[in-house]
């Protein structure tokens, strides 16, 4: 219990210095000036998500025995108490981490940015952290700042870099231990809460944008406790992008996660900056809104021993373009293990995404939502005044038609060799003629150019 002790004595010792009044209200910003801020990350398209911490060492196994769900949720799973979970924080050595080469798989893979969990809602922070010792370096045997280290490489190698931040905290006596039934409750109430949110949260926050100056993005998490609501969510928004005005954060900061269906204030998010459909694509995409859909290569995000439920790299691929296509961005997960390693099942696959990438990325990077409905050979994506096609299923016939085209290209070809392709005009709409042979058995890619009106 002593990494306890020493958690709750640093929180309080912080009172007087994390009370001094701050600017609340962030100043007002123009359409220009937000669309100026979102402009890099909506061109990006592609990032990686990692999840990492302490649940790595367990790696859904508890007891001897398996634990069925996501791996970082295994403390709230199995109900382990909390001396017994910092023993996996004292057990969290990863040796064989090396930031540089997490940020190259990530960069090889075509991603432009990576947002790292911080702090996740077991409650252990993998950065230096002045307000507690519940973190990577005073509390594990690796007594190294992880998150510095990733931060500086993700910008020595030209990738924006953000970080993820659980509101809810399943260590901090003020939040959601010890004395909750349950971790994961969304109506059991603290009421030292609001000494959590100011006298640790907000420091914690405050460190991150302070102590880590090239943080970008942040990306919260476990807002549906009781004890947040979207007013304290709205206020610490403000309160962040006046510390940081080009702070691009998500809209879990609010209690409601309006984002998930596009509906609410703010242009359809409630707070925050942009909706966060989490392992499923909206249908439509969410028209109007800013959004981004994470998702796991596998079925878990924190690492798991024995889950093999891996996508294959088609399903991958496609599902980005899709994503791409209704004019959002996709956050793909990797879970590192306790060794400080991508697992190779992740690696290849974004090895494979990163070969087609550096052949069709024209067609996906700053493009925006389709003008079209969804074709049923694949989707249409638009930018670099641009129409692209993404044909998944090449037609045996060798002609493919425009679906909702209604204006004659003035110029067709393949992405891979850039020769030109005959069309023809068949009905009210046109038909491309093909070769035989597709350039991928995954998305060939054929530009169109002034297929749309104003290109």
């Amino acid at each position: 219990m002593r990494i306890r002790r020493m958690m709750i004595g640093l929180a309080l010792a912080s009172c007087t210095a994390s009370a001094a009044p701050a600017q609340t209200v962030a100043a007002v910003e123009t359409a220009a000036q937000r669309d100026a801020r979102m402009a890099w990350w909506r061109d990006a398209q592609f990032g990686m998500f990692i999840h990492w911490g302490a649940y790595a060492v367990p790696a859904g196994v508890y007891h001897d025995e398996r634990v069925p769900g996501i791996g970082e949720w295994i403390m709230s799973r199995s109900k382990v108490p909390v001396a017994e979970y910092e023993q996996f924080v004292r057990a969290f050595n990863p040796v064989k981490y090396d930031a540089d080469e997490w940020v190259r798989i990530a960069s090889d893979a075509g991603m432009k940015y990576i947002i790292v969990t911080s702090k996740h809602h077991d409650g252990f922070a993998i950065f230096d952290s002045k307000v507690s010792e519940y973190d990577m370096v005073d509390a594990s045997p690796f007594h190294r700042d992880a998150l510095k280290s990733l931060a500086e490489a993700a910008h020595r190698q030209g990738l924006r870099f953000g970080v993820y931040y659980s509101i809810m905290d399943w260590h901090h006596p003020d939040a959601q231990a010890p004395n909750t039934p349950e971790y994961n409750s969304r109506t059991w109430s603290n009421p030292n809460f609001s000494r959590y949110v100011e006298t640790y949260m907000k420091p914690q926050l405050k460190e991150l944008l302070t102590q880590y100056p090239n943080i970008d993005v942040l990306w919260f998490d476990g807002e549906w406790v009781a004890d947040w609501s979207d007013e304290q969510g709205r206020a610490l928004y403000a309160w962040l992008r006046a510390i940081k005005p080009s702070l691009i954060i998500n809209n879990r900061v609010g209690h409601t996660r309006q984002g998930m269906s596009g509906m609410g204030q703010n242009g359809g998010i409630g707070v925050g900056d942009f909706g966060t459909p989490e392992q499923r694509v909206p249908a439509t995409g969410l028209p109007g809104v800013d959004w981004e859909t994470c998702m796991t290569m596998n079925d878990t995000w924190g690492f798991k021993s024995f889950d093999d439920g891996w996508k294959d790299t088609r399903t991958l691929l496609r599902t980005l373009i899709d994503v791409a296509s209704k004019g959002g961005n996709f956050l793909l997960n990797v879970g590192p293990t306790a060794a400080g390693q991508i697992p190779t099942e992740s690696a290849a696959r974004l090895r494979e995404m990163g070969q087609w990438l550096r052949a069709n990325g024209e067609a996906v990077y700053a493009t925006t939502v389709s003008p079209f409905d969804a074709p049923a050979w694949g989707r249409y994506t638009t930018g670099k005044g641009r129409l692209y096609a993404h044909v998944f299923d090449w037609p045996k016939d060798g002609q493919l038609a425009l679906t909702g085209v209604t204006i004659k290209p003035r110029a067709v070809y393949l992405l891979s060799d850039k020769k030109p392709l005959v069309v023809e005009q068949q009905g009210d709409g046109f038909v491309v003629r093909l070769p035989a042979v597709a350039p991928s058995s995954i998305a060939s890619v054929i530009v169109l150019e002034g297929a749309v009106a104003g290109q």
